[in-house]
């Protein structure tokens, strides 16, 4: 997907130097990916203490 947006010329030169990426796109695209690995992981967090985790799956998969 094409989409123009204006950022700030120093940040983008900061996570560049920082992330080692040659190009604008590598960075944003590693950022959203990160942004999204953080979210979905702040996700999970709020199951904590909420899943049994004492399941015999062989009993539940009727194995034995």
């Amino acid at each position: 997907m094409r989409t123009t947006i204006d950022l700030p010329d120093s940040l983008v030169k900061t996570a560049m130097k920082l992330s080692h990426h040659r190009t604008k796109t590598s960075v944003i695209i590693t950022a959203l990916e990160e942004f999204i690995r953080r979210n979905r992981i702040q996700e999970l967090k709020k199951f904590r203490g909420k899943v049994d985790l004492s399941l015999d799956l062989s009993v539940s998969r009727k194995r034995q």
